[in-house]
C-alpha cells in the first residue's frame, strides 16, 4: 500500500483511525516501564517503542480532516494510554477498599478522560499549526504537549505519573536530563517523534539534524564531566517487610507482625544507616505498646549507628502527619520529615468528594501538609533528604532542596508503600521515576518500600541493588553521597517550572503567527 493511499484509508475511515489510536496508545505507555514478562525485561523502559508509538499516533492526528476529528484523536490517545499506564488503580479500589467493579473501572476511565483533555486541546492546536514547516510545526508540538504533561503534573495537585519522559532514563536523550529534567526530556522526545514523521517527507537537511541529535545522545556522555563529586560512602540497610496491605492496619494481624519484624530488624542491623519504609510502624508513637518506642530510642543512641523509620505522627489535637523520624546518638530532638504532597482521596479528600471516599473500605483521611523543603538528615558527612511514597514524582519540588548548596541533600531516600497496588507494573514505574530523579540531580537514591521495589540506585541512575518484590528481605549495601549542582537542580531551585512554561509560550506565539508553508 503507498503512501498516499494509506492516508487517504486513515482520513476516510474513522474506525482504522480510532483502532490505530489505542493500538499505539497502549504501545506509549508499554514505552515507558514494559509490563510483560516475555520480549523485553519486565519493567525497563523502551525509548524506541515511545517514540514509535508518539510518531504513528502523530501520522493519524495530521490526516483529520477537521478541528474536532484532530480534537477526538487526541482525547482518545490520552485517555487510552493514560488507562493502560495507572490502571493499577483498579487494586487499591476495588480489591482492597471494596468499591464495586463497575465504579471502579468507571472512575478510572473517568480520571484518564479529565487528564486526557490537556492532550486533546495539545493535539488540536499542533492539528492547526502542522503545516507551519518542517521545523517550526515539530517545535510546536513539542510546545504544546509538554504544556499538557506540565498541566498534568502541577495542576489540581498533579498527577504525572506516567509521562513519555521516564521512557528515556536510557537512551539516547539521557544526557539531557541534568540540563533540562523530566518535562525538557519530554520535550525532545515530543519534537523527536514529530521530527521523524517531517522527515519522511523533507530533504536531506532535517535528516542529517535528527541523526545529529540521536547521535550526540550516544556518544557526548563519555565526553562531558560530571556535575557531582564524591561525599564519600556510608554503609546502609533498607527493610521491606511485605506485610499483607489488606492486613497491614488490622489490630489483630498485620500490625503486631509489622511490629515484631521490623523491630527486629531495627536492633539487628549493622551498618551505619538502616531505612524502614513509609508507615513501617503502623501506630502513632503512643499507641505502640508499652516501652516499644523507648526501647527504639534507646537502640540508636548508641555511637555507630541510624535510623530513619516510617511513622504517622500526631493526635486528635493536633492533626496528623505521615512522616519519617531519624533516631541517631547525640540528637537533642528526634529529627522528622513531614509529607508534603499528599495523595488525593488518600491522604487529603478533596472538596465535595466526601460521599466517594465514604464508598471505601480503606483508612482514608485529611493530614497536614510539612513544608517545601525540610532540612536534610545529617549523618556521618551525609545528608540525607527522606521524600514519601510518590513525591519522588515531582522533581521541581524536590529541587527547591538545592538552592542552597551548603545545604543540598547528598544523598535521597523515598520510603514507599505502593502494596496498595499489588504486584503490578505500577512497581516498575516507580523505579523509574526514581531513577530520573537520580539522574535529574546526579544523587544517589535509595528506596525502602514494603512490597518492592527496595532498591539502592547510584547518582547515574543505575539500579545496583534490589530485593525481589513481594518478599519479605533485607538488602544491604553502600551508597556513595555526592555534592555539586546540576543545571537542572540550579534553575528549578530558583525558578521553578517557569523556564519551560516561558519557553511554550514563545514557541507557541510564533507558530501562531507564520503562516502556512503547506497543507495535508
Amino acid at each position: 500500500m503507498s503512501g498516499f493511499a494509506l492516508r487517504r484509508l486513515l482520513a476516510e475511515s474513522v474506525a482504522v483511525r480510532s483502532t490505530l489510536v489505542l493500538a499505539v496508545a497502549y504501545a506509549n505507555a508499554a514505552g515507558v516501564s514494559w509490563p510483560f514478562s516475555f520480549g523485553f525485561v519486565t519493567g525497563a523502559p523502551l525509548w524506541w517503542l515511545q517514540i514509535l508509538a508518539m510518531t504513528v499516533f502523530l501520522a493519524v492526528l495530521r490526516s483529520s480532516t477537521t478541528a474536532q476529528q484532530g480534537f477526538t484523536m487526541g482525547w482518545l490517545f490520552a485517555t487510552a494510554w493514560l488507562c493502560a499506564t495507572f490502571w493499577w488503580l483498579y487494586v487499591s479500589m476495588h480489591t482492597y477498599a471494596g468499591l464495586p467493579a463497575v465504579l471502579t473501572a468507571l472512575a478510572i476511565v473517568a480520571l484518564a478522560a479529565a487528564l486526557g483533555l490537556y492532550y486533546a486541546f495539545a493535539a488540536v492546536l499542533y492539528w492547526r499549526l502542522r503545516g507551519r514547516g518542517p521545523i517550526l510545526a515539530p517545535l510546536a508540538f513539542a510546545a504544546l504537549w509538554i504544556a499538557a504533561e506540565m498541566a498534568r503534573g502541577t495542576w489540581l495537585t498533579g498527577f504525572g505519573w506516567g509521562a513519555i519522559a521516564y521512557a528515556h532514563a536510557d537512551g539516547p536523550l539521557a544526557l539531557w536530563i541534568p540540563w533540562v529534567g523530566a518535562y525538557g526530556v519530554g520535550a525532545l522526545a515530543a519534537w523527536l517523534s514529530a521530527a521523524v514523521l517531517e522527515v519522511m517527507s523533507s530533504g536531506w537537511g532535517l535528516r542529517a539534524a535528527l541523526a545529529t541529535v540521536l547521535a550526540l545522545g550516544w556518544l557526548v556522555p563519555g565526553l562531558l564531566p560530571t556535575w557531582s563529586t564524591s561525599t564519600g560512602s556510608l554503609s546502609i540497610t533498607l527493610l521491606q517487610g511485605n506485610i499483607p496491605q489488606d492486613e497491614k492496619f488490622q489490630s489483630g494481624s498485620g500490625v503486631p507482625l509489622a511490629l515484631a519484624w521490623y523491630g527486629d530488624q531495627l536492633n539487628r542491623s549493622a551498618t551505619d544507616l538502616v531505612v524502614a519504609p513509609e508507615t513501617a510502624i503502623p501506630l502513632l508513637p503512643q499507641d505502640l505498646p508499652e516501652g516499644y518506642w523507648e526501647a527504639l530510642m534507646t537502640r540508636f543512641s548508641t555511637p555507630g549507628q541510624a535510623a530513619l523509620i516510617g511513622v504517622p505522627l500526631g493526635s486528635m489535637a493536633q492533626g496528623y502527619t505521615n512522616s519519617v523520624v531519624g533516631l541517631a546518638p547525640g540528637l537533642q530532638q528526634v529529627w522528622r520529615y513531614d509529607k508534603h504532597h499528599l495523595v488525593p482521596f488518600g491522604e487529603f479528600i478533596p472538596p465535595m468528594f466526601m460521599w466517594f471516599t465514604r464508598m471505601m473500605n480503606i483508612p482514608l483521611g485529611d493530614f497536614n501538609r510539612g513544608a517545601v523543603g525540610q532540612a536534610p538528615f545529617d549523618w556521618k558527612g551525609q545528608r540525607l533528604a527522606a521524600n514519601i511514597c510518590y513525591e519522588d514524582l515531582f522533581g521541581e519540588e524536590l529541587g527547591v532542596r538545592f538552592e542552597d548548596p551548603a545545604r543540598a541533600p547528598t544523598v535521597l531516600v523515598n520510603v514507599s508503600n505502593i502494596g496498595w497496588f499489588g504486584d503490578t507494573v505500577a512497581t516498575d514505574q516507580h523505579l523509574q521515576i526514581s531513577r530520573m530523579r537520580a539522574l535529574e540531580f546526579e544523587r544517589p537514591m535509595v528506596r525502602a518500600t514494603n512490597t518492592g521495589a527496595t532498591a539502592i540506585i547510584d547518582h547515574t541512575g543505575r539500579v545496583a541493588q534490589s530485593l525481589p518484590r513481594t518478599t519479605r528481605g533485607v538488602l544491604v549495601g553502600t551508597i556513595e553521597g555526592r555534592t555539586g549542582t546540576t543545571p537542572f537542580a540550579w534553575w528549578v531551585a530558583r525558578f521553578g517550572l517557569w523556564p519551560l512554561w516561558l519557553l511554550v509560550i514563545a514557541i507557541v506565539f510564533v507558530a501562531t503567527r507564520v503562516r502556512s508553508t503547506r497543507a495535508d
